[in-house]
């Protein structure tokens, strides 16, 4: 069931984004009277589940779901129609039109793409609001487990204030910036202490078995007693949280540990909040230091907030107000995924190593329907999208967009034959790119 939740959101959100992109380009095509030949999505390798021409355009859904097209009449594209281009030029066709006229076709995907992304965190800010907790109330510190960032000097308990040296003051914010992080200033015991990043520090992250960063501390919120664990027959309940051992106060789940290891084997006490009481049981530590209880990695906001661990904070924004902030949001996305594309095209950097391709993209999605996770993941592919197509190579909207710029400021139009050959090695770029992204994610399930 969740594969199939996860996987619905996925083609959901890959049909929408590749839609709404070709439309890009076929709306300004119609407008400039050049003929559209063909509207897809998903690719028809040799065959189609479906199509209907209307008009001069067949529309289909091909089988193959890496992408779409339109195909427009007297355009070298991944077809690579050499027959049509060797006749005479003809009034509908794309390459009778002014280079201005052509420019707009190109750049209609990426603007639709664009504008989608603006949309949604607009219509995001509005319906949802804001969450996040506030670093201030963070009086504890972060969980630290991932060996980079202990070899860093990080530590369990550290605060982090700043990265880059900008103040951190939300979350979620943090997290997003930790990705770009040069260096890292934390507060350990009132006293601040500068941490830098290695150069492959995205590499390390990308190879390590470990990938999270500074993650908030959790209390020991009970989900399940097995029916195997040795304390199956106490009375414990979902949502149930151990607050302490053998008197001792235990805030968060990290704590546990080296209270049971020193406990193996024994029966301890302890302490058991439900419903606002404390109650006592007695609980078995098994000879692994464990009590063999299954517990929740993570809590809900309201249940923090009202423990007291972590201060909130919600913001509702009116519909002039949400505009200013998704703007602000589509433009630290724009920016921050240029920023990760420099990092991967760095060598130094190994930022290259977490490049993923479609199963990378289907993991993101949540297993359980989220509307608001699936528009903010749909929106963070439509920049991704966006971006990706601007990158000057043949075969991508970006490589034609720089030969037609070429044109109108030098008056000189590059050549069928030259744009043919172009093209070809743009296709066989963006296909070496596409299997090392998708190698990259079978690596990974093979060998982590």
């Amino acid at each position: 069931m969740e594969f199939l939740i996860k996987i619905s959101q996925f083609l959901l959100s890959l049909s929408l984004l590749i839609v709404l992109h070709e439309l890009g380009h076929f709306i300004p095509a119609k407008l400039f009277k050049t003929r559209v030949e063909k509207f897809y999505l998903f690719f028809d390798v040799k065959f189609s589940l479906f199509k209907k021409k209307i008009g001069d355009t067949v529309y289909g859904i091909g089988w193959l779901p890496l992408g779409g097209y339109v195909k427009i009449s007297g355009m070298i594209d991944e077809s690579m129609d050499k027959e049509q281009m060797a006749l005479p030029p003809q009034p509908w066709e794309f390459r009778s039109k002014p280079a201005w006229q052509r420019l707009i076709i190109m750049l209609g995907g990426v603007t639709v793409n664009f504008i989608l992304a603006a949309l949604i965190y607009i219509v995001m800010a509005f319906v949802y609001g804001e969450t996040d907790i506030a670093t201030s109330s963070i009086k504890d510190g972060y969980l630290v487990t991932n060996p980079i960032l202990k070899n860093m000097g990080a530590q369990t308990g550290d605060n982090v204030i700043a990265i880059n040296g900008d103040p951190v003051t939300g979350y979620s914010n943090m997290r997003s910036k930790l990705i770009e992080a040069k260096t890292i200033t934390i507060e350990r015991n009132g006293e601040e202490k500068t941490l830098t990043t290695p150069e492959d520090f995205l590499g390390q992250l990308s190879t390590s078995e470990d990938r999270t960063f500074f993650e908030l501390r959790m209390p020991f919120v009970v989900a399940q007693v097995p029916d195997s664990s040795a304390n199956k027959s106490v009375d414990l309940k979902q949502g149930d949280i151990i607050t302490g051992v053998n008197n001792i106060k235990l805030k968060y789940f990290d704590e546990f540990e080296p209270i049971l290891e020193a406990s193996k084997g024994h029966t301890v006490q302890v302490d058991v909040l439900r419903d606002n009481k404390t109650l006592t049981r007695e609980l078995k530590v098994s000879d692994e230091g464990k009590f063999g209880i299954a517990y929740y990695p993570t809590a809900s906001a309201e249940t923090l907030k009202a423990l007291g661990y972590y201060d909130i904070v919600t913001k509702t924004y009116s519909l002039g107000e949400s505009i200013g902030v998704g703007a602000v949001e589509f433009k630290d996305q724009i920016v921050g995924y240029w920023a990760q594309l420099g990092m991967i095209f760095n060598p130094n950097t190994g930022a290259y190593k977490g490049v993923g391709g479609f199963k990378a993209i289907f993991d993101i999605f949540p297993s359980s329907w989220s509307w608001q996770q699936f528009w903010g993941i749909t929106a963070f592919l439509s920049v991704m999208l966006g971006v990706l197509n601007l990158l000057p190579i043949p075969a991508l909207d970006g490589g034609h967009v720089m030969f037609l710029l070429y044109e109108m400021i030098s008056g000189r139009k590059p050549s069928d034959k030259f744009l043919e050959y172009a093209q070809m090695v743009g296709f066989f770029l963006l296909i070496a790119l596409v299997l090392f992204a998708n190698g990259n994610d079978i690596f990974k399930a093979l060998f982590k």
